[in-house]
């Protein structure tokens, strides 16, 4: 069972970090040494993509609610959106059919003060384009919650026992998803302090099960940047002018990711409203997100190949494209 993380376990852990960020520039300083040749960079690891296309056509989306709980006193009630049988188009039906298929399975999770609904236009195109989106609603930083930030560094746990519940269902008798999903296909993605939650499950809490993650507006502050495990692609999208977190620690965070990599830069952008609200913005940064989860999920190479030209679309964004 994943350690809970107590604030005075997390202070420690961000004094650390703040130490081990002073030492890397402490001390003497090394006396020079001729150096003829660079060192050679390292390989980048190669990511376990699997070979294959993504759906060509888009889905209509139902959605329903699980009620689940962690230990017994953390209540993570999950939304889900899934492809559903019927005309693509129009609202979330609830409890509507699954379409036929198997999709894979994309986790997401919400920043300070927010509620997964708050990201449906986002998340709901996702579902469209073949993918199963589970959202938890965290128990201390969702709205209506007690605003504690200090219990951010829980959620990765909280994300994996929730993926591990969501992956049930693919085997669970009577359950509309039974079948539906690509168990062994699975992502995390993440705004702001869903950021850091997604991105801890890349480094301190890592779940080997993942196998690409997007994260919005995210920071490493608390969770680190050891990413370890196995090679799994990442995609950072960020507003320049973010008012709350600020490009440079998205950057930063970025910058250490050892994987197969590309960063989505907003010259405009701030903290949240390209995600929260429909608009050109939204639009260049869902068909992005989209292209980058058909290809690390699905194998798609030709979604790959798009990844460029949807970023490049109406002078919205620049791309830092490591892929």
């Amino acid at each position: 069972m994943p350690r809970r993380v107590t604030p005075a376990l997390l202070a420690t852990a961000l004094l650390a970090a703040g130490l081990v960020g002073c030492s890397r520039d402490a001390g003497p300083a090394p006396q020079a040494a001729p150096q003829p040749t660079a060192p050679p960079q390292a390989a980048v690891p190669t990511p376990r993509v699997p070979a294959g296309t993504a759906p060509d056509k888009a889905f209509a989306v139902g959605v329903r609610q699980l009620k689940l709980n962690r230990d017994g006193d953390r209540p993570l009630p999950v939304t889900v959106w899934y492809p559903a049988a019927g005309k693509a188009g129009g609202q979330p039906q609830r409890s509507a059919a699954a379409a036929e298929g198997r999709f894979p399975v994309v986790m997401f999770s919400h920043g300070l003060n927010g509620r997964p609904a708050d990201y449906e236009t986002l998340l709901t195109r996702w579902t469209a384009a073949g993918f199963v989106v589970a959202a938890p609603t965290f128990p201390h930083t969702a709205r209506g919650g007690d605003g504690n930030v200090l219990d951010v560094l829980n959620q990765p746990a909280d994300v994996s026992y929730a993926l591990t519940r969501v992956l049930a269902l693919d085997a669970e008798a009577g359950d509309p998803l039974r079948g539906r999903l690509a168990t062994d296909r699975v992502a995390a993605a993440g705004h702001s302090a869903g950021g850091v939650t997604t991105i801890g499950l890349f480094t301190a809490g890592r779940d080997e099960r993942l196998d690409a993650g997007v994260v919005f507006a995210g920071t490493a502050l608390g969770v680190g940047t050891a990413f370890a495990g196995a090679a799994a692609p990442q995609l950072f999208v960020h507003g320049e002018a973010d008012e709350v977190v600020e490009y440079a620690a998205g950057r930063a965070a970025y910058d250490k990711v050892p994987w197969p990599k590309a960063m989505l830069s907003l010259p405009k952008g701030d903290h949240g409203r390209a995600l929260l609200s429909d608009g050109t913005a939204l639009r260049v940064v869902s068909d992005t997100t989209v292209e980058f989860l058909r290809w690390s999920l699905y194998g798609d190479e030709a979604a790959k190949g798009r990844i460029p030209t949807d970023a490049a679309r109406d002078d919205i964004a620049t791309l830092d494209n490591r892929l």
